[in-house]
């Protein structure tokens, strides 16, 4: 499927937000007392983390 430039630049914009609210969310949990009890949000945040890691690595080989 083709996109319009400003398209991929605005979905990248946007991931660029969710990654960094998921990474400050990964760092509060993982500094939180008992950290152990968030393991299932933290697992679940960092797998999130990597898949869009890969979109935007995908939307840059695009934009190039």
């Amino acid at each position: 499927m083709d996109y319009k430039q400003s398209e991929l630049v605005e979905a990248k914009r946007q991931i660029d937000s969710i990654l960094h609210k998921l990474k400050e969310t990964v760092k509060t949990l993982e500094s939180k007392e008992n950290p152990h009890r968030y393991k299932s949000q933290i697992t679940l945040a960092k797998r999130r983390i990597d898949a869009l890691t890969i979109s935007v690595s995908l939307i840059e080989r695009d934009l190039d």
